[in-house]
């Protein structure tokens, strides 16, 4: 067992709620995440011995189960599920109760009111409920717009113009073919679940008007069923709107506050866990359960967080604070950049573990000096200095931990620490005191830990003390807790600079050491001021994070109230020329267009699509008329065919094919009786809600539509079995069918499964008692007033299995989009996009704009990156739905290839922040840039090259070669040029009396020439230990990048294979 580190000597620290500056013992206290008792648990009856003991242990089990049933009961889902419940009782009573079936008119369909209530359910927040009524009123007022023209064009062309099969015609392709395409193209275009459901409402008004009433096939205009179906949907939202308010209501706006609480203390949480296992040195901290449970705590707050947002704006806008909103939007977008900024403050902490970690591995060949001749940009010098922390790992053991001082009592002032508490070489640095790079990080810890961890204590507290209360009330945010931060940032800062300076110095004193090891020194400080700047990087985002709270708290003091959003025609914007273009802004970097959060990747971007233009561009212009017309004609075509070949544009077409083909049966008269008698207008809206974009998720809706269709064919054989269609034993047993459908819904979490079961019992147990009512319909074939309970369900199940199988033939046979296919086109295009931004050198950005602060990434460029590889991520879980005869799709691998991805997307912010909050560059920065131009650019392109034969492989599926070049060579011959550098530098004394001039493009960019860099004369620049740290931030993000593109390489390997030498390709 190493040794641990000793004890960490007090430091001055602010107390956040008074600004005060104590130096009291405190230690960082995280929450416990501790799993129930055994008290809270079933025992199993074997464990007791005697008759008494089981009696007890049964007694025990009963006492907890009621005690979970008691708590699932007053959770939100136990509440959801109860409720849903309740509504779909009420919605049964369309059917049920006389009075309210009268109301309904005397045509069949009175079991809609049921499905409405299932499809919009009232388990939701007041402002989900808000969007799911305007979405149903949308959908019903669309499909009764479709029904209407369809009746009108059939009155017109089949009445009185006497062209019934015109009239056929244009009604299947203009109000099935366009009509449902286009609700096809609105459910994929939105992506939204409540979209979804709105779109199968929309369905059954369309099926159930066109293809199932008479007045279409006779020629007659009745409004009989419009009004109807207006009846449906006002009893339907009525009662589904009454159960969400009155019953256990639910504030989006309250649900927000709550998730901004949990979602701060969780910060706090994993805020204090970080900095404590780095300050201890243990890595097992950032494994264990505890930090486990809150990063997983964390990531679900964070989700409802933006689902509450996204919710609340209804509840907000309707109440006129739309201000309010507005600022906690900020606020959940503050703290999801605190989220960012912990995650590259993890990573600062992973490679500084490891770097130490690499101790142990290393064989003892490696500590052999380096002569003063040693070729610097050699290969073995190269992978001397990537295997960091060589030196000394036979003689000296791995780094300790610190123990933390326990509390004492909260009035007890201490004295500084004795020295004797202290290892002597940690007091008094000298260059041969530093006999390995650990005690690098042993001195870093020693004089800026207990800075570090005053810090990090106070901006804990802060975030453990959310003062987020219930919407309306004040905000009670500390006025103090601004100075307190900023104070104990200034003590930060001023002791950072201070340890990193003393840091270097204690290097700068070991010149005898060889270069590789004075390397490893060096990268390890690197390394230790990259974590602290991370840290301070997080504690400036805490600012903006408490600028956002005062704003809220002042816009909530003013409580103005405003409708803004009615002035609908604020939000017209018509095209207009600008006047001429600022020069001032042509500099900067244009943003990046959002990529909106449901939409799927479109895989290879029209900007490499360039097969159907490069031939017109080519070709030799002709001067003749004809060549004109031809050239302008043959693009416009070319332009509407790339239009109908949009991904969005081709699903809708083959939406309106599919329901065409399938709804004909219906309109020819040989066919109409068989489809009349197996219910085909199931089939058809079984099509549409099977439909999907890719083939993976329409199979996966297929199975789950197939196996909740028999359930629920099997509840209503079961229930009319032991009613005997008695309508009070229906409505009871109607009803605990639905709580278990709902429980699967809501508090299950899987949507579509527990509908389809309500929607096969709607269509089969409440209409089969519709018909005993006398109702309108030509229902003979079933039993009329005494229904065939089983041949009502049979044909039911038939016309969605139909329609099921319909839905994957289409999907399958037109136009097919396969999830495998997107998912490799978009992981492509991600990796692309990923080497094109590396490419303009994360570095070279600064020197081109040195006169303000920026990042070599554009505005919205990392966001868009992340939602990318987040619809990846639902692309990946579609994709394993499908089969192929190929084999199922490496599920597992690929998640593990989008686990690296997104390290590498954290590396890529990690090194944004280092750019955009640099500031200005000093004179031996710049020195520095221009020195190691070269390298730098060669490094660059490198990365870029390798993200590009990665995406290559992905896309064509083709093995890799074994001669893929490596970024790490390229790393370390950077390594040894800094290292050259200040060899040089501190031998000549001075950067400007250098040998030669360094060969640098104009921008000053990463575009080294050819021949050997000479750094620039400069005139006298003085070049300090900090200004290094730069360049080894990125050599360290860089590490972090190359680890990740390797894995991927590794993964990719073992998906394709890997082509060596003797592969045989010529057939």
């Amino acid at each position: 067992m190493p040794p641990r580190r000793q004890k960490l000597r007090n430091g001055t620290w602010v107390v956040p709620g008074t600004g005060e500056r104590t130096r009291r013992q405190f230690t960082l206290r995280y929450p416990s995440h501790d799993g129930p008792s055994d008290d809270d648990l079933i025992h199993s009856l074997a464990e007791g011995e005697t008759v008494k003991e089981k009696l007890r242990t049964a007694w025990h089990n009963i006492r907890v189960a009621a005690g979970n049933l008691w708590a699932w009961t007053n959770s939100p889902n136990g509440r959801g599920t109860i409720k849903c419940s309740i509504a779909y009782l009420l919605a049964s009573m369309g059917t049920f109760w006389e009075p309210a079936a009268r109301f309904l008119g005397p045509m069949d369909g009175k079991h809609i009111v049921a499905t409405i209530s299932v499809y919009f359910h009232p388990a939701r927040s007041a402002g989900s409920q808000i969007e799911a009524v305007a979405i149903a009123i949308i959908a019903v007022c669309y499909a009764m717009f479709i029904g209407t023209l369809s009746m009108a064009t059939s009155v017109l062309f089949g009445s009185v113009w006497d062209m019934l099969e015109l009239s056929y015609a244009l009604v299947l392709i203009i109000f099935i073919g366009g009509g449902l395409g286009f609700v096809g193209w609105v459910k994929q275009k939105l992506n939204n679940p409540l979209v979804s459901v709105g779109a199968s409402i929309a369905s059954i008004g369309i099926i159930t008007i066109v293809t199932k009433e008479n007045s279409v096939h006779t020629g007659v205009f009745t409004n009989q069923k419009i009004i109807q179906s207006l009846k449906i949907l006002l009893m339907a939202t009525t009662i589904s709107t009454l159960v969400n308010l009155l019953i256990w209501p639910v504030s989006a706006r309250l649900a927000l506050r709550k998730s901004m609480r949990n979602a701060s203390t969780s910060l706090g949480g994993m805020l204090s866990m970080i900095a404590s296992g780095f300050l201890s040195g243990a890595e097992e901290d950032f494994t264990s359960s505890a930090f486990t449970k809150a990063s997983s705590t964390y990531s679900s707050n964070l989700s409802q967080m933006n689902k509450n947002a996204r919710e609340s704006k209804y509840e907000y806008y309707l109440l006129g604070q739309e201000l309010i909103y507005r600022n906690d939007k900020a606020v959940v977008k503050a703290m999801e950049n605190l989220a960012q900024s912990l995650g590259g403050l993890r990573s600062a902490a992973n490679t500084q573990f490891e770097l130490l970690k690499e101790v142990s591995y290393v064989p003892t060949s490696a500590h052999s000096n380096v002569s003063p001749t040693t070729n610097v940009f050699s290969p073995v010098f190269g992978r001397s200095l990537s295997a960091t922390l060589k030196s000394g790992s036979i003689r000296f053991n791995t780094l300790g931990a610190i123990d933390e001082a326990p509390n004492e009592r909260s009035d007890q002032e201490d004295e500084p620490a004795p020295a004797r508490e202290m290892p002597f070489a940690m007091l008094s640095p000298t260059g041969s005191s530093l006999k390995t790079a650990s005690d690098i990080f042993e001195l870093f810890i020693a004089r800026l830990g207990p800075s570090m961890k005053s810090l990090v204590y106070t901006m804990a507290e802060m975030l453990q003390d959310p003062p987020f209360g219930n919407p309306g009330s004040p905000i009670n945010v500390n006025e103090q807790f601004k100075q307190s931060l900023g104070d104990a940032i200034s003590l930060y800062n001023q002791a950072r600079g201070n340890a990193l300076e003393e840091i270097y110095k204690t290097i700068e004193l070991g010149r005898t050491r060889s270069e590789a090891v004075q390397a490893d020194f060096e990268e390890v400080a690197a390394a230790c001021g990259h974590f602290s700047f991370s840290l301070l990087s997080f504690a400036d985002e805490m600012q903006i994070y408490l600028d956002t709270l005062d704003n809220l708290r002042d816009t909530t003091e003013q409580n103005r109230r405003t409708w803004k959003w009615l002035m609908f025609w604020k939000y017209i914007h018509l095209p207009s020329r600008s006047k001429g273009e600022d020069p001032e802004q042509l500099s900067l970097l244009k943003p990046v267009k959002r990529l909106r959060q449901s939409k799927l990747p479109q895989g290879i971007p029209d900007a490499m699509k360039r097969r159907g233009t490069f031939n017109w561009e080519t070709a030799p212009q002709g001067e003749g008329i004809w060549d004109h017309i031809v050239r302008a004609a043959s693009r416009s075509l070319l332009k509407f065919f790339r239009f109908l070949a949009r991904d969005d544009i081709r699903f809708g077409l083959k939406v309106g094919i599919g329901a065409t083909l399938y709804a004909m049966f219906a309109f020819i008269p040989q066919t109409r009786p068989i489809y009349t008698h197996w219910r085909g207008e199931w089939g058809l809206l079984s099509f549409m809600i099977v439909c999907s974009m890719t083939v993976g998720a329409s199979n996966a809706t297929g199975m789950s539509r197939f196996t909740g269709t028999i359930m629920g064919a099997a509840f209503v054989l079961i229930n009319w079995w032991i009613s005997n269609g008695n309508a009070v034993a229906l409505a009871f047993l109607g009803w605990a069918v639905s709580f278990g459908a709902f429980y699967i819904m809501v508090d299950r979490g899987n949507a579509a499964f527990g509908r389809f079961i309500l929607l096969s019992y709607n269509v089969s147990s409440l209409y089969a008692y519709s018909l005993t009512q006398r109702v309108d319909d030509d229902d003979d074939d079933e039993g009329g007033v005494h229904p065939i309970i089983s041949s009502i369900a049979y044909h039911r199940v038939v016309a969605v299995s139909v329609g099921i199988l319909w839905g994957l033939i289409i999907c399958r046979l037109i136009w097919p989009m396969p999830a495998r296919q997107k998912f490799k086109e978009g992981l492509a295009v991600l990796y692309l996009q990923m080497g094109l931004i590396w490419r303009r050198g994360p570095l070279a950005i600064l020197l081109r704009n040195d006169a303000t602060a920026t990042s070599y990434m554009k505005m919205g460029e990392q966001a868009a990156m992340q939602r990318y590889a987040s619809q990846l991520q639902t692309l990946r879980v579609a994709a394993n739905n499908e089969y192929e005869l190929r084999g199922p799709f490496p599920f597992e691998a690929y998640g593990r290839i989008m686990a690296s991805t997104q390290r590498a997307l954290d590396a890529f912010h990690a090194m944004s922040l280092v750019t955009q909050k640099h500031g200005r560059l000093s004179a031996g920065e710049k020195a520095l840039l221009y020195y190691t131009a070269e390298e730098r650019a060669q490094l660059c392109a490198r990365i870029c090259h390798v993200f590009q034969v990665l995406a290559s492989s992905i896309m064509l599926e083709y093995p890799l070669t074994d001669a893929i070049p490596s970024v790490m060579v390229i790393r370390d011959k950077l390594l040894g040029k800094i290292f050259r550098f200040r060899k040089e530098h501190s031998s000549n004394g001075d950067v400007a009396e250098a040998n030669g001039n360094s060969k640098t493009n104009a921008n000053g960019g990463e575009d080294g020439g050819s021949g050997k860099a000479r750094v620039p004369k400069l005139g006298d620049v003085v070049v300090e230990e900090p200004d290094y740290a730069l360049l080894y931030a990125y050599a360290l993000v860089t590490g972090q990048l190359a680890k990740e593109l390797k894995v991927v390489e590794r993964e990719i390997e073992s998906l394709f294979g890997r082509l060596d030498e003797d592969a045989l390709l010529l057939q």
